[in-house]
């Protein structure tokens, strides 16, 4: 079927079921960004592929939600589909509960399954929708799920121990630590269910969403125990051992009755994330008494201990090589002709595989030439995929999986001579960088304060990205991770031991785009931490070349260009050792001083 007479399947369940719209959001039970293929539930019903989109279908209209990221991929995968695309963040779009309060009468009903719906998007449907007049119908029974008739089935392999050399600590004292935060919030009970806190918690992973090392699971935390629910196909006789006495394990689907008999005990108050957590785990608990608020393993997963800090600097190094190897024979190659978008990402991917403890990519390469970079979550298929030429711009983001830690970098590099907008543009995307980079902020300081200094040479000549600046990475987790960001947006403070990217971005639909990425760490400022107030700032962890072509000195501070020189040096000497003497050479050449 055509993403055409999907809908029309989806229209007559709903009618069938006593609803007026439906809701599909990108979300499994467990409110991951990054799906398992057995649950991209509206990627296979609008054809829209982007990680981030949401969807309302009505009797007659439907409408599909995304960021500005997807703007340019939503248009071109939407057409002729009879689903409109809604820009997030246009003024003239409205959001989806006022757009479904728009489209439906009082008495109406919208129907969604709370399996996949949060319980803060679904409190404010129903709270804003009741207002109204328009009821909020809770189905388990997915409908989309009905009619996704070859749907894939779940992944099935073996959960592997994360060891403690790799994660700095033990499940046992990472129990502990939750149990004393419980203790505090006066909670007996705290339910996880987002897959990147409960493989961090108990140094657990697999591979049961494309790249992102988790294990599709639930763990129900109380004062002395604690439950993993998972399939007990995955569960080896070694993980088995390994929580032995930290954590009993049931199978997945054993949640619901367990959740119903915790939410029956006499008093019992339960920690749940709003964000993170189902409607239906909510539903199953009963009359328990919920405490609603972040779980405290976000904050703890994202402040890394010195041993993940060592471990992460170790990946950049060996992801550095990589790169570098890429870099040089992206040069020799393209001028020989037959290097498209897809075969240059492939080629990086076995450099990186010849790297020590390469375990997959961080996500799916964007390997974007010419006009195919202005599209930011660019992803090349057949149909699209474009022959790289000596001429014009190419962008490649992208990263790499290894136990001791995740790694995410873009490069934006001139495969012939640049243009003058070209080198302005790029000029002033690195001026973001570094000044996000170098500008010092105090404790208590947000990411959406900090970002500003990465826009503010883009600014000047009234250019902006759609995009936030960076966020956070997680260690062999999630490349993107919470609740830190650089963001416009409210988030915590951030600390000591956060890991965020910055980058940066330009963008000319039909022509190029560009890209600076590098990670990097909190740390104090020794230096101006003094008089009692701690002080903050980056200290980048990726290491790779940025394309000396593209830079115009001129339009550049001192500061930025001792900056860049400083960090150019650090490249060759940590990654030179590493290198035999052609690549050496080569990375000699490309990381000279201004």
């Amino acid at each position: 079927m055509n993403t055409r007479l999907k809908v029309a399947a989806l229209r007559k369940l709903m009618k069938k079921h006593g609803m007026d719209m439906y809701y599909v959001p990108s979300a499994d039970p467990h409110q991951s960004e990054y799906l398992p293929e057995n649950w991209k539930f509206r990627s296979w019903l609008s054809g829209f592929t982007g990680s981030a989109g949401e969807l309302l279908v009505g009797a007659r209209k439907a409408g599909l939600w995304t960021d500005g990221r997807y703007f340019l991929q939503a248009g071109m995968q939407l057409e002729d589909s009879g689903i409109t695309l809604m820009k997030m963040g246009e003024p003239e779009t409205l959001d989806m509960v006022d757009w479904a309060a728009s489209q439906l009468k009082q008495g109406q009903t919208l129907g969604m399954d709370p399996t996949v719906v949060s319980l803060s998007v679904a409190a404010d449907f129903e709270g804003r929708l009741q207002d109204r007049g328009i009821k909020v119908k809770f189905l388990t029974r997915n409908l989309v799920a009905e009619l996704w008739k070859d749907r894939p089935e779940a992944c099935l392999d073996a959960i592997t121990l994360h060891s403690s050399r790799y994660a700095g600590e033990t499940a046992a004292a990472k129990l502990k630590r939750v149990r004393a935060e419980m203790k505090d919030a006066g909670a007996a009970a705290h339910v996880l269910c987002a897959l990147d806190q409960i493989a961090w918690l108990l140094n657990i992973r697999s591979r049961d969403i494309l790249f992102t090392p988790v294990v599709t699971s639930y763990v129900v935390i109380t004062g002395r125990g604690c439950t993993l629910y998972v399939d007990p196909r995955k569960v080896t006789k070694a993980v088995t051992r390994a929580l032995k006495g930290k954590a009993m394990i049931k199978p997945y689907t054993a949640i619901w009755e367990d959740l119903k008999a915790l939410g029956g005990r006499k008093g019992m108050r339960v920690w749940l994330d709003p964000v993170a957590t189902s409607r239906r785990v909510q539903d199953s608990l009963g009359r328990a008494a919920l405490h609603l608020a972040p779980s405290p393993v976000t904050a703890m997963k994202a402040m890394k201990n010195p041993v993940q800090i060592a471990g992460i600097a170790e990946a950049h190094r060996r992801d550095g090589v990589a790169m570098v190897k890429f870099l040089r024979w992206l040069e020799k190659a393209v001028p020989k002709g037959g290097i498209t978008e897809i075969s240059a990402a492939d080629q990086l991917r076995a450099f990186r595989a010849e790297g020590e403890n390469f375990m997959d990519l961080s996500f799916d390469t964007i390997s974007g030439y010419g006009a195919n970079g202005a599209v930011i979550h660019y992803s090349a298929t057949p149909e699209t995929n474009a022959k790289l030429k000596p001429r014009g711009i190419y962008l490649i983001d992208s990263g790499g999986q290894y136990p001791e830690g995740t790694t995410d970098i873009t490069r934006t590099v001139s495969l012939g001579k640049p243009t003058g907008r070209q080198i302005e543009c790029f000029t002033r995307v690195l001026m973001g960088t570094i000044d996000c980079t170098i500008t010092p902020f105090p404790a208590g300081t947000t990411g959406q304060r900090q970002e500003m200094f990465a826009r503010r040479a883009l600014w000047m000549i009234g250019e902006d990205y759609a995009h936030g600046t960076g966020h956070g990475v997680g260690q062999y987790l999630g490349v993107h991770e919470g609740p830190h960001s650089l963001k416009n947006i409210v988030t915590p403070p951030l600390r000591e031991g956060n890991l965020l990217s910055i980058e940066p971005g330009h963008y000319e639909a039909g022509r190029f785009g560009i890209r600076i990425e590098n990670l990097a760490f909190v740390i104090k400022n020794e230096k101006l931490s003094k008089s009692g107030k701690t002080w903050y700032t980056f200290s980048e962890v990726t290491l790779c070349p940025i394309a000396r072509r593209l830079i115009d000195k001129k339009l550049m501070s001192r500061d930025q260009i001792e900056w860049l020189n400083a960090y150019h040096a650090r490249v060759y000497r940590e990654l030179a050792p590493r290198l035999d003497k052609d690549h050496k050479v080569w990375l000699k050449k490309a990381t000279r001083p201004l």
